[in-house]
């Protein structure tokens, strides 16, 4: 396996933190500067935390430029930034029809593949419906199936609640979708022992740098409760593998409604744990 592990021996202060931070310790000064320690290269991760640690930008893995990085901390939000970001994040359930530029998203999604996922395994599908024609599709298809289940009495007594979702479609109301130009589902393959944090941590992520955008998203489980009731594999035509899992979904788009401040419910539940 091939690293590409280089340093810039110009560059290289002989610090040793490259070799304090790496997790499975497979850098060692060999005798001056950084080497990777063969018998144990293979244990690497791909995390990039020596990357990352360089004072001086002098070292490179896995072909990548320090130069290409964000510099760190001078461009975090501020304590004060993040705070209102989480305290005014909302659940938006009206959307406008526009759907976002197709470069928007796909720059939202390779910074949410930085999402942090056990031992950096990666694996994240991100499934994106960025096309507002076949989110009319899965609208229409994912309601007609709800249909006939109602019309079959397939429903179970805790879907019952599908039955409204149908009555008020007929009405004019999209009670699952919201009428979101656009939907994002997060899914991992079986051997992902971590299946559950690592897509909703991802998700958590979208949400909070769609926030940022002005893009508004909903956190929707109808939708997995839709498609597992219906007579059809939607998940088949969306191409989410059918071994992967499958659980909430995101809606997001343009929000149609603007919110002027934070909530207050700071009240927190906490269980403060002392030992010695």
């Amino acid at each position: 396996m091939d690293l590409h592990f280089t340093v810039n021996q110009e560059l290289c202060i002989q610090c040793g933190a490259c070799i304090d931070d790496c997790p499975f310790h497979i850098i060692e000064m060999a005798p001056d500067y950084p080497e990777l320690n063969p018998k144990r290269a293979h244990h690497c991760i791909r995390c990039q935390h020596c990357l990352a640690i360089c004072p001086t930008g002098a070292l490179s893995i896995l072909g990548r430029r320090p130069e290409d990085s964000l510099p760190l901390p001078q461009t975090l939000p501020s304590s004060a930034q993040m705070t209102a970001l989480i305290k005014g994040r909302r659940s938006v359930r009206r959307f406008l029809p526009e759907p976002l530029a197709p470069e928007v998203i796909d720059a939202m999604i390779s910074t949410v593949a930085n999402s942090p996922t056990a031992k950096n395994n990666r694996k994240c599908l991100f499934t994106v419906i960025d096309d507002p024609a076949s989110m009319e599709v899965l609208r229409f298809e994912t309601i007609e199936g709800l249909r006939r289940a109602v019309a079959a009495r397939r429903l179970e007594k805790n879907q019952s609640y599908f039955r409204h979702v149908v009555s008020a479609w007929d009405q004019g109301r999209d009670i699952i979708f919201r009428h979101a130009p656009h939907l994002l589902m997060v899914s991992v393959p079986p051997e992902i022992a971590t299946h559950d944090a690592d897509t909703l941590i991802a998700m958590s992520y979208f949400e909070l740098l769609a926030t940022s955008m002005g893009i508004g998203t909903l956190w929707n489980a109808l939708i997995h409760g839709a498609l597992s009731i219906i007579d059809t594999d939607l998940y088949q035509r969306l191409g989410i593998p059918e071994d992967h899992t499958r659980g909430c979904a995101l809606l997001f788009g343009r929000p149609a409604v603007q919110y002027h401040r934070t909530v207050q419910r700071d009240e927190a539940m906490i269980n403060r744990v002392r030992l010695a």
